[in-house]
């Protein structure tokens, strides 16, 4: 399980390095419809790692919402990215859903906030890029191999 989620965490820092950069377009939402309660992880061993993409999945979710305001034409990706996430970590069911129901909450947290694209939504994209980049490097160096 561990050499999947390395793989997943080197191209999630590669792609929010290269969004930080503004090289890399951002999207994706997981899904918007309702979800679940947000469950604490099964494994007690994994509560800590959990922890820490329990915020990506939550930032991957602002992140599409924000970049579909702001008629990304790739507004996917982060979407993508999350299923990437969900599909290399092989987590429990009740991981799983606590991963969706934070980019979901992260998606839904913009949504009840913006209507347009203003220049404040442009600065919380730049800064959830930069979350995100921080974010994942720390993952990957913290549980990566």
């Amino acid at each position: 399980m561990m050499n999947s989620v390395n793989m997943i965490v080197r191209r999630l820092i590669l792609a929010a390095v290269l969004a930080t950069a503004g090289l890399a377009p951002a999207g994706g939402a997981f899904a918007q419809g309702e979800a679940p309660e947000a469950a604490q992880p099964e494994r007690q061993g994994d509560a800590a790692y959990m922890q820490p993409l329990g915020r990506l999945a939550m930032i991957l979710g602002s992140m599409h919402f924000l970049r579909k305001l702001c008629d990304d034409p790739e507004a996917e990706v982060w979407r993508d990215k999350m299923r990437e996430l969900i599909d290399a970590q092989a987590p429990t069911e009740t991981e799983k859903q606590q991963l969706i129901a934070n980019f979901n909450n992260g998606y839904r947290t913009f949504a009840a906030t913006y209507r347009s694209c203003t220049s404040a939504a442009r600065i919380a994209v730049n800064r959830y890029q930069k979350e995100g980049a921080a974010l994942a490097r720390e993952i990957g160096s913290r549980y990566g191999s």
